[in-house]
């Protein structure tokens, strides 16, 4: 028998789009004979506790625990999946959805839960900063002022790719502090002073900004880290027109490398002990230093089964 299905849906999207989601996700499985149970995520502050009643939900019955949301939301529900054990299933609806795309999970809701019926497992890579995962990217410095910066933007323009370049061009242009690192990797010490220091676990992501060989080495198991030498705002300008004209490769003036596990000490921390970390999408503070390292093969993700083997078989009987 089919494994139930364990939803949650963040409905940070407005009442009008949440009920039109909820109603989709409702009559597919409903025609489709799933069980299932649905929970509809009202406040931020409950994602973590409702993703953790729901992976032990799914834990107890063998079933599949599902988030239908964002980068930010599916990273939460990830986590709850990772320390459950049970299978994670996703419907992706933020803006850039990079975790579902990867996976090549449609970004179409009805498309993405027809393919949530058919798909099978596969252990994919995790990344974890401290003891917090990150399934997309990771990031001190810049990056998280121009998220923090791009979310106001949003709320008072909405959600779109071309608000959120222009809010980072804003972002770049004003002031910000730039870091100045200790770096240790592979046993070995470094010092970096750089505006951002970003690591990522999303080979789509590379591939988009064009850094080819680091997209292969998230392929081979490692995190990708990338920190741009301190250029000024014009310098800062010309790598962030390069990575969106998919050519931050050629950028003459980046540290680009890959890794396994790398230890971060921000100098300069006086009277605190706490960094500013932007995780898939979302900002929080982490005790210092930083640890970045790779989980790998942690996640227990449904991934859809390519169309012409999809054609030929029965919804997959996931519980053991």
């Amino acid at each position: 028998m089919p494994a139930p299905l364990f939803i949650i849906l963040n409905a940070g999207s407005g009442h009008a789009e949440t009920e039109l989601q909820r109603t989709t996700i409702e009559d597919l499985l409903t025609g489709a004979g799933r069980e299932f149970e649905l929970a509809v995520l009202e406040q931020a502050g409950e994602l973590a506790g409702i993703a953790k009643h729901m992976a032990a939900r799914a834990r107890d019955t063998g079933g599949v625990l599902v988030a239908a949301g964002g980068d930010g939301t599916i990273n939460t529900v990830a986590r709850a999946a990772v320390d459950s054990g049970c299978q994670f299933g996703v419907l992706p609806q933020g803006t850039f959805n990079y975790f579902g795309r990867t996976h090549q999970i449609p970004e179409d809701l009805a498309e993405a839960v027809q393919a949530l019926l058919t798909a099978r497992v596969e252990p994919v890579q995790v990344g974890l900063v401290n003891d917090k995962v990150f399934l997309v990217n990771a990031s001190i410095g810049l990056y998280p002022k121009l998220l923090e910066e791009r979310e106001i933007d949003k709320k008072q323009y909405g959600r779109s790719r071309l608000v959120a370049l222009l809010s980072a061009l804003k972002t770049v242009l004003g002031s910000y502090r730039h870091l100045h690192i200790t770096v240790e990797l592979n046993g070995k010490m470094r010092t970096l002073r750089t505006s951002t220091l970003f690591v990522g676990n999303n080979r789509l992501q590379m591939e988009q900004v064009g850094i080819a060989p680091l997209a292969e080495r998230i392929e081979d198991g490692k995190l990708a880290a990338l920190a741009p030498q301190v250029v000024g705002k014009f310098g800062m300008l010309a790598l962030l027109l390069r990575g969106a004209l998919g050519r931050l490769g050629d950028a003459p003036n980046l540290h680009a490398f890959g890794l396994t596990s790398m230890t971060v000490k921000q100098r300069g921390l006086v009277g605190r002990r706490r960094i500013k970390v932007a995780i898939d999408g979302e900002v929080t503070h982490l005790d210092a230093p930083l640890v970045f390292r790779v989980l790998e093969g942690q996640l227990l993700l449904l991934k859809p089964v390519p169309a012409a083997e999809a054609a030929d078989q029965e919804p997959l009987a996931l519980a053991s």
